[in-house]
């Protein structure tokens, strides 16, 4: 048995374990972190958040009722890996057309994807939700899907969670993330992309 069967069996075992423990429970209750567990920068206006593990348990519990979107850019899906429990990615922001550099930053420039409420519109009515349904956003780390949470509920979104730990999660003192995050709590991620649910551009 090679490495890559051991991991997608791992991998099946994980997501068979979610759903066998949410069904055992109530799906995940609004505003499931208190107040004082969410730093300021990833506090959304609506309130609503979730860990990685309560976002994976709401999917395998009522996943057709719900839908769950990375807003993280696409070098970040095709390089540093992405949850297949996702029902597509939608950029929050991306990298300029010619890479940019920002000085005051020290990074490459990034720019608000224009049509990222209505991108997330798309994949809401492909599932048959609207937008008082629940929506899961995931980003690196939990400050631009606050962001993001905040933007669609302008746009009349009436219960969207911010998972607020991130795919990558927090900054250890080190300099790693490896403190949180939905790779470091043992969830089905892979860096196989699948164009089915990779950002196309707009109406993709």
């Amino acid at each position: 048995m090679n490495r890559r069967t051991v991991l997608t069996l791992a991998s099946a075992a994980a997501v068979g374990a979610l759903a066998a423990r949410a069904d055992a429970q109530q799906p995940a209750s609004p505003k499931s972190a208190s107040p004082g567990a969410v730093p300021k920068p990833k506090q959304t206006t609506l309130g609503l958040y979730m860990t990685p593990r309560e976002a994976a348990e709401a999917m395998a519990k009522d996943g057709a009722r719900t839908l769950f979107v990375d807003v993280r850019t696409r070098a970040e899906m095709m390089f540093t890996g992405w949850a297949p429990l996702i029902d597509g990615n939608v950029p929050f922001v991306e990298v300029t057309e010619f890479w940019d550099w920002d000085d005051k930053e020290n990074r490459y420039k990034l720019e608000p994807n224009a049509t990222f409420s209505q991108d997330v519109g798309r994949l809401l009515a492909a599932k048959g939700l609207s937008k008082t349904d629940r929506v899961i956003l995931m980003c690196r780390s939990g400050d631009r899907s606050a962001r993001a949470a905040d933007k669609l509920a302008e746009a009349g979104y009436t219960q969207v969670y911010s998972q607020y730990e991130g795919f990558e999660g927090d900054l250890s003192a080190a300099g790693h993330r490896d403190v949180n995050g939905w790779r470091n709590a043992g969830l089905p991620w892979s860096f196989k992309p699948d164009k089915a649910k990779f950002y196309l551009g707009i109406g993709g």
